[in-house]
C-alpha cells in the first residue's frame, strides 16, 4: 500500500478548511465566492417552476451541483474525486447554515441579479411558507451539523483513497 502525497496534502488541506468553516461558519470563506455565483444561477435556473421553487432554487443549485459531481466521479470510480466534491457539498451545507438561521433576523447582507428594494431573503420566504420560521435556529443548528459531518465522512473518505493502491478501473487523476 503507497499513499499519493498529492492526494493526502489536499485531504490535510480541505480537513483543516472544513474544521474552520464547521467553527465559523458565518465568516466569509474563499470557496463561498463560487459557491454564491452557482446559488444565484439556481434562482434563474429554477425561477421558470414559479415562486417558491425560483426562491429555494438558489440553495437546491447550490447543493445540487456538488451532489451531481460526487455522484459523476462516483459513477465513473474516481472515489478520491467523488470524495472531495462531497467535501464541497457538507461545505456549502454549513454555509446554508448560516443563511436558515438568519431568516427571522435577515441581518445578512442580500445579493440579487436585479437588485432593488424587493430582494428576498430566501430562507424568510422558505420557512415562512412552510410555517416554520419560528425554527429557523434549529433548522439551520441541523444543516450546520449535516454538513460537518458530511465534511468529516468525506475526509475520512479522501484519506482512505488516498493511502490505497491503484485500482486498474481507479480513472481517477490525482
Amino acid at each position: 500500500m503507497t499513499v499519493n502525497i498529492g492526494r493526502a496534502c489536499l485531504t490535510l488541506a480541505l480537513a483543516v478548511y472544513g474544521f474552520i468553516c464547521a467553527i465559523r461558519p458565518s465568516e466569509w470563506h474563499l470557496i463561498n465566492g463560487a459557491n454564491l455565483i452557482i446559488h444565484e444561477a439556481g434562482h434563474l435556473l429554477f425561477g421558470w417552476f414559479g415562486t417558491f421553487i425560483g426562491i429555494a432554487g438558489g440553495t437546491i443549485a447550490q447543493l445540487m451541483l456538488p451532489s451531481a459531481c460526487s455522484a459523476y466521479f462516483l459513477r465513473y470510480e474516481s472515489r478520491f474525486a467523488s470524495a472531495a466534491t462531497l467535501w464541497w457539498l457538507g461545505q456549502n451545507l454549513t454555509n446554508v447554515s448560516v443563511y436558515v438561521k438568519d431568516a427571522r433576523a435577515m441581518d445578512l447582507p442580500l445579493v440579487s441579479v436585479g437588485g432593488g428594494a424587493d430582494t428576498i431573503h430566501d430562507w424568510n420566504f422558505i420557512l415562512g411558507a412552510l410555517g416554520l420560521l419560528g425554527r429557523d435556529q434549529f433548522i439551520g443548528g441541523a444543516i450546520l451539523g449535516l454538513g460537518t459531518l458530511i465534511m468529516l465522512a468525506a475526509v475520512g473518505g479522501m484519506g482512505y483513497f488516498s493511502m490505497e493502491r491503484s485500482q486498474p478501473d481507479d480513472r481517477s487523476t490525482c
